[in-house]
């Protein structure tokens, strides 16, 4: 008889993680999810096979010797992708050859389930089971839970694999955030990437549309935007079809995904195998989708991961392809490869011409605003803000994942913005939303609740400023890094450590050591002595004992006895006016305002003499100043309070130093 516990999440979860309490002594602990996790699929399939099992085996023997596509066959009979014809089960093993008949089982299922527990190394576990003589209990201790999807729904079921995931991180130190989105956070952004095609699905019911994860972990993003668009079914009588395809970089999260997948089913394909949609590998340096484009993308990529392991494929992707490729827009440093990821969603936008794309990608904050003006970060923002494919940012609640309190943000992507948000993007600040956990689990303290989500959406689709809402120019983000330059104005000072500093370069080097010691013996002549550049020009460098005195011994010179005096003269070679480096500043202008009325208002107050530099151009527009782009968010939707009147704090002060004092004087 199988049993099935209160079927929320961390319930199951937990009832299914019981099994450790029989691994105890004989694994240590940082194996259990290994054996645990395999076990839970391998329940959830077998339930799902169980009422065409025997008709499968039956048409196993009567068809196999004949020459005929067996594989279709027995999936015809299965109802599903994927069948097995063995006569074993989990709760038919039996106690003399259990290990013989379990591999057995394994063995005779179809392809693609056999994939799943090679991935899960299950033959290596079962091995160790059988000789801790724990094979049996543990597989019966599986085979009375009952995993059905009709007692545990798919959305259920994909919960509890995270929970087991995030378990076994914790066990072997693994962040669970490595494996596993918040399903709030899948189901708030799942509700804003597809809130705009409502009227379409309403107007062309059945309508046939691709979804693409590039960092899919359990399928979790996919399955539930699949069983969003279900929901459609409501209101319609056709729902909307989402054909998942996705990519994963863990083995095992990746045959969990597999597992998930076998079991959904397209209402227009029913018959269709949808965990060959599922790859493993980097997404970064292995793409298994390349060239290829979807309807829809969502994806939460590990925030701050080193692509260092992928640089090698990444950089030559981007030297050879540029923007043919996924990467045209620049690199980012190699500690976080979050900009990766979303250039990679942005190359994935269906063409506008087969309907277009939208993508919603879960970031930190960093990608808002690391790296100035030029920088790989700055260029790929600017890419992705000059071609109009941001729409939205949402800032998400802190302390909303499992093993991080850091700021996180949903962008959303399109290269099919209607007509009132062209030129346009949105930011929706949603930190103050949400409600507190019951039962933190790690950092996890809040959770975005149905009604916050609704919220959220309905601010996201009136498309209206409010006092969390703010609409902008794309422009309203960028700027023009100007270099500012300050003429050299300098006395020249002789003493003796100045002269040791001449003597260590590299042009005093190069003379002849007779003209070394002229050189020195003419300059300690000087010690003492403190003389503008005229002088320098007109009466030094004439009289010093060198028959030539080159530029770069001329600057040496400057270098190495030159002192700052800003009520000096400027100090002119060749008739061209010498910029003082130490005094080289750099304005980050916005790109809206006028770079000269800048100056005048700004800069030239402070120092009339300050000059740009025209020749520090942008390599894109070639105008004067290097352009950037930052979304500073906070600074947006910054209050001001005003401070308490300090008359105020100090008779709160003075109250609470007489309580103090009162129980001072109790004790």
């Amino acid at each position: 008889m199988t049993t099935t516990p209160n079927n929320t999440e961390s319930t199951l979860a937990s009832f299914i993680w019981k099994n450790a309490d029989d691994l105890w002594g004989d694994f240590p602990h940082t194996e259990f999810g290994k054996i645990i996790l395999p076990l839970t699929v391998l329940r959830r399939l077998e339930c799902v096979l169980e009422p065409t099992k025997q008709a499968v085996i039956d048409a196993n023997e009567q068809f196999k010797d004949k020459g005929m596509a067996m594989d279709d066959i027995l999936k015809n009979v299965s109802g599903n992708p994927f069948y097995n014809t063995s006569n074993y089960n989990l709760s038919n093993l039996g106690g003399t050859k259990t290990k013989a008949n379990l591999e057995d089982y394994i063995a005779n299922f179809s392809d693609n389930v056999r994939v799943i527990f090679e991935q899960f190394d299950f033959s290596s576990t079962i091995n160790k089971l059988a000789k801790a003589n724990l094979l049996l209990r543990i597989c019966n201790n599986f085979s009375a839970i009952d995993l059905h999807p009709s007692v545990v729904p798919d959305r259920t079921m994909s919960n509890v694999y995270e929970h087991l995931i995030a378990r076994f991180g914790a066990e072997v130190g693994t962040g669970s955030e490595d494996f596993m989105t918040p399903r709030d956070i899948v189901h708030l952004a799942a509700t804003l990437l597809l809130e705009p095609d409502n009227e379409l699905f309403e107007q062309k019911q059945g309508l046939i549309r691709t979804i693409y994860d590039q960092t899919c972990g359990t399928s979790g993003f996919l399955t539930d935007m699949m069983n969003y668009v279900e929901g459609y079914k409501d209101r319609y009588n056709v729902a909307p079809v989402l054909v998942p395809y996705g990519q994963e970089l863990q083995p095992e999260t990746h045959a969990v995904a597999l597992g998930s997948m076998l079991l959904k089913k397209l209402e227009s394909d029913p018959s269709r195998d949808l965990s060959q949609n599922i790859k493993l590998g980097s997404t970064l340096s292995q793409d298994h989708y390349s060239g290829q484009h979807f309807h829809y993308q969502c994806s939460n990529p590990p925030f701050g991961m080193s692509w260092a392991k992928d640089a090698a494929k990444v950089q030559q992707e981007y030297s050879e392809k540029g923007f043919t490729g996924r990467f045209g827009a620049g690199l980012p440093k190699a500690s976080d490869g979050s900009m990766l990821f979303l250039q990679n969603l942005i190359s994935k936008l269906e063409k506008p011409e087969n309907g277009g794309g939208r993508g919603a990608i879960v970031l930190s904050g960093s990608p808002l605003f690391n790296g100035g003006a030029g920088s790989g970060e700055s260029e790929i923002r600017r890419f992705i803000l000059e071609s109009d494919y941001l729409e939205a940012i949402v800032a998400l609640p802190t302390d909303i994942f499992f093993r991080t309190g850091i700021g996180t943000y949903i962008w959303l992507i399109s290269n099919r913005k209607p007509e009132h948000r062209k030129g346009k993007v949105q930011l929706i600040d949603a930190t103050g939303m949400g409600a507190s956990m019951r039962k933190n689990e790690g950092n996890k303290r809040k959770f975005v609740d149905q009604n916050s989500i609704d919220e959220i959406t309905r601010i996201y689709a009136d498309f209206q400023e409010s006092p969390i809402s703010k609409i902008f120019d794309y422009t309203d983000f960028g700027y023009r890094r100007v270099k500012v330059l300050r003429p050299l104005r300098i006395d020249l000072v002789f003493d003796a450590e100045k002269l040791n500093t001449f003597k260590d370069s590299k042009e005093f080097g190069k003379l002849a050591e007779s003209d070394q010691n002229a050189v020195s013996s003419y300059i300690e002549k000087q010690f003492g002595e403190s003389k503008d550049y005229t002088w320098f020009e007109t009466s030094f460098l004439k009289n010093l004992p060198l028959s030539k005195v080159s530029k770069a011994l001329k600057n040496a010179l400057i270098s190495a006895f030159g002192v700052q005096n800003p009520d000096a003269d400027t100090v002119t070679i060749n008739g061209d006016v010498q910029m003082d480096s130490d005094l080289t500043d750099y304005e980050n202008i916005p790109l809206k305002q006028d770079i000269q009325a800048y100056m005048e208002k700004e800069v030239l107050p402070h120092a009339p003499d300050a000059v740009i530099d025209t020749s520090y151009t942008d390599s894109k527009d070639n105008q004067v100043g290097v352009v950037g782009y930052e979304i500073n968010f906070n600074r947006y939707f910054y209050v001001f309070e005003q401070p308490r009147h300090p008359n105020e704090i100090m008779a709160e002060i003075k109250e609470l130093s007489a309580e103090v004092a009162q129980l001072l004087g109790g004790i």
